[in-house]
């Protein structure tokens, strides 16, 4: 049988239920790495969020424009405020967008399944940002959200 790997978050909001906080007030949502292309992890994640009411936002300096709307090169071109910034990028790219999101004052980093960064989660919470580890945002809005099966 295999271990799971431990699941990471930050209980600073001192809720019960966190995730369910930030997916409630939080509707601008940051995704770095998001992808054009409908195979990708990062599309399929952004349209769902998408479909659900949040306002998307690629970041991604390959990509002119995901899903209809402007992709941005890097997180501090964004012109406009960002709650969440979404993280689908390997984990030695963590720091450098972590400091994105401080800069431009986003309230939660959130790093999906399989994206660990202890140092970078460290520093994000000094800033003052909540932090979510290994989790996919998707499966965490299905599971508090929706009824019916995604």
């Amino acid at each position: 049988m295999r271990a799971r790997r431990p699941r990471y978050l930050d209980l600073r909001f001192g809720m019960s239920d966190s995730i369910r906080e930030i997916l409630e007030n939080c509707k601008t949502l940051a995704v770095v790495g998001l992808s054009s292309k409908p195979s990708r992890p990062s599309y399929g994640v952004a349209a769902y969020m998408k479909a659900h009411g949040f306002r998307i936002i690629p970041v991604n300096p390959n990509e002119q424009s995901v899903s209809g709307e402007k992709a941005y090169a890097a997180l501090d071109e964004v012109p406009e405020t960002i709650d969440v910034v979404v993280i689908f990028r390997r984990p030695e790219f963590v720091p450098e967008v972590v400091e994105a999101a401080i800069r431009k004052h986003a309230k939660v980093v959130w790093m999906q399944e399989g994206v660990i960064h202890e140092g970078a989660a460290a520093r994000a919470r000094a800033a003052g940002l909540l932090v979510v580890q290994d989790r996919c945002i998707l499966k965490e809005y299905a599971k508090r959200f929706v009824t019916e099966g995604i």
